[in-house]
């Protein structure tokens, strides 16, 4: 890998402040990061957000009034359970 002038100079910084071993992990590291500033996002994390979405959504209709919530004694009771 070639680089050179001012980045040969932060790659070097990096590794002397003990943040990445060298300079592929430079590299891989900064990708990373650019992955996730762009806000490109892998299935998983596709999945997590959308499941925070769904509970905050539940949540705040749970706050509003709009949706009750049971205790388990409730449901027992409810469902003629031991």
């Amino acid at each position: 890998m070639n680089v050179s002038g001012p980045y040969e100079k932060i790659i070097e910084k990096v590794i002397k402040k003990g943040y990445a071993g060298n300079k592929t992990e430079v590299v891989r590291q900064a990708l990373i990061a650019y992955d996730r500033q762009l806000g490109i996002e892998d299935e998983q994390e596709e999945e997590v957000r959308l499941v925070k979405k769904k509970v905050d959504e539940a949540m705040a209709r749970i706050k509003s009034g709009k949706s009750k919530t049971y205790t388990l004694e409730e449901i027992k009771k409810e469902f003629d359970l031991p």
